[in-house]
């Protein structure tokens, strides 16, 4: 498993795309038609169609930046509204390969990766490696509302292949890992990162 160092991608959307996202995630709000995230207390909006066309879009750009030959898994966006959350975690072995992109903020909040943190501007983009590297967000969001875009792939030579276009049957202790094959690999791959780093 080859662990991407986390990076920030300045030009990640170009300003058309941008303007088009923005119009996009506005407009999806004003349906009302979305859950609310447990995990973070905002709309979040998983299997969206435009975010998973844009996952096999940026496909190149993410291969360039990362150095790997991927597979896409998924992709969602998530609005952050006043009082969201993000705690520390790792993401779930389809997120070998990770951005998230920010398409429209009002205010400040940066993401944290590894004790690193970052501010993104609307446009930027940040590569890590979500399942091996701790990220989160600090506090609660106290702002008018920011629009985030996750883009997830794995690694063509790597071991979570089976996780490609995220068709991979989750068992009960996924999330966590704790009981699988992958949740070995990543706890592994952690301890490899934690000691180079």
């Amino acid at each position: 498993m080859a662990t991407v160092k986390f990076k920030l991608i300045k030009n990640f959307f170009s300003k058309d795309e941008l303007k088009m996202l923005q119009k996009y995630c506005y407009n999806r709000l004003d349906f009302n038609n979305y859950k609310g995230d447990k995990q973070t207390d905002s709309p979040s909006f998983y299997y969206d169609p435009m975010m998973m066309g844009l996952l096999d879009i940026k496909l190149p750009l993410v291969e360039k930046e990362s150095g790997l030959k991927l597979f896409p898994t998924f992709s969602y966006w998530r609005y952050y509204v006043f009082g969201g959350k993000l705690a520390k975690h790792i993401d779930r072995p389809s997120c070998e390969v990770s951005v998230t992109a920010c398409i429209k903020k009002y205010d400040n909040w940066p993401i944290v990766i590894e004790g690193q943190t970052y501010e993104l501007e609307e446009g930027e983009g940040l590569l890590y490696a979500g399942c091996v590297q701790d990220h989160w967000r600090p506090g609660t969001y106290k702002g008018e509302g920011m629009a985030q875009m996750f883009v997830h792939y794995v690694d063509q030579n790597g071991p979570f292949t089976h996780h490609a276009y995220d068709k991979f049957l989750k068992s009960v202790n996924y999330k966590t890992g704790a009981e699988t094959k992958d949740g070995e690999i990543i706890k592994k791959e952690r301890l490899k990162w934690k000691q180079k780093n």
